[in-house]
């Protein structure tokens, strides 16, 4: 299946020849890369009757050494091949993805909103569009770390203040326990706190667990694992669908790099892997479709089986008026 990207969604006031090229314009700004203009990354497909719309609240670069399972210069060798290395790390993006179905807006995740690298700019983003914050209808964290929610409750306040949120209670549990953050390290101190604004902030906060619809074609995916309570979001109409995977996939931890190798963020090594070698495999047979929060933007493609591998190949985009 071929993506099919809307102009309307890519206008910055460019020719019709300078299109070509807006997919690398928008992947070079936003890995920080000089621009002749200021360009806010969008992308818009369309699954069945959904809208569904790549945005970005930036990138920071994940040190090589924080990736289990290789060594430093294994790493950088590896990011290289993908065009992820720079001099700091290995490039992330935070990307979030919004639904719309022409009654509902639905934003998966919410960004670190500057707590994490060159981020902030969901808001930006969401204007590009046309949108504020007061205009979204439903917030799904797929986990509480605070690059996938830091935006919801950025300086203290309640940034999306007509929001459901859901959110697994199985996160809900974990991140808000005083003992759990005891013993937890530094970098994970800040996701605690934010988790701490969410549920006080979001009194109407939606504790979800496991598989389940939430909406007519939005359903929850129990990707358990990187956190207790990760989740993923399926769109599905008719014959089409796509899975944003959150955190199931990172540049240099996909399955062309092999099962050994993970990130230091994962809460529970084996299970995140253990939950990557059912899913990913089923992804390949099914042919889905994914969304992956800090491949390159938009973050687009599918697992796929190739004498026996599994690699990870960028989706096809065609761009239609």
């Amino acid at each position: 299946m071929t993506i099919t990207i809307s102009r309307r969604a890519l206008t910055l006031g460019l020719s019709g020849t300078a299109l070509g090229a807006l997919a690398e314009t928008n992947a070079a700004h936003a890995a920080g890369s000089p621009s002749p203009t200021s360009v806010t990354p969008l992308a818009q497909i369309s699954i069945g009757r959904f809208r569904v719309t790549a945005l970005t609240d930036g990138y920071a670069d994940m040190p090589y050494n924080y990736f289990p399972g290789r060594t430093s210069e294994q790493v950088e060798a590896a990011a290289k091949a993908e065009s992820t290395a720079r001099p700091s790390g290995v490039r992330f993006l935070f990307n979030q993805y919004l639904v719309e179905d022409g009654s509902r807006r639905v934003l998966i995740d919410a960004g670190p909103a500057g707590t994490l690298g060159k981020t902030g700019r969901l808001l930006e983003a969401l204007a590009a569009l046309g949108l504020q914050p007061n205009q979204i209808d439903a917030v799904i964290v797929t986990h509480m770390h605070q690059d996938h929610m830091g935006g919801l409750v950025e300086g203290g306040k309640r940034r999306f203040p007509n929001a459901e949120v859901y959110v697994d209670r199985r996160d809900i549990a974990y991140w808000t326990d005083p003992a759990k953050q005891a013993g937890a390290p530094d970098y994970l101190q800040t996701s605690f706190r934010l988790a701490s604004d969410l549920v006080r902030l979001y009194p109407k906060l939606q504790a979800t667990e496991g598989d389940h619809e939430i909406a007519r074609g939005i359903s929850l995916v129990d990707l358990t694992g990187h956190t207790p309570g990760h989740i993923g979001v399926r769109i599905e109409d008719g014959s089409q669908s796509l899975i944003m995977v959150s955190d199931m996939l990172f540049p240099v931890v996909h399955p062309d790099m092999g099962t050994d190798v993970n990130f230091l963020f994962e809460q529970d090594r084996p299970a995140a892997q253990a939950m990557r070698d059912r899913f990913f495999p089923r992804a390949a047979e099914e042919g889905a479709l994914i969304a992956a929060t800090h491949m390159p933007f938009p973050g687009l493609g599918r697992i796929v089986a190739d004498n026996g591998r599994l690699g990870w190949s960028v989706a096809d985009w065609a761009y239609q008026d």
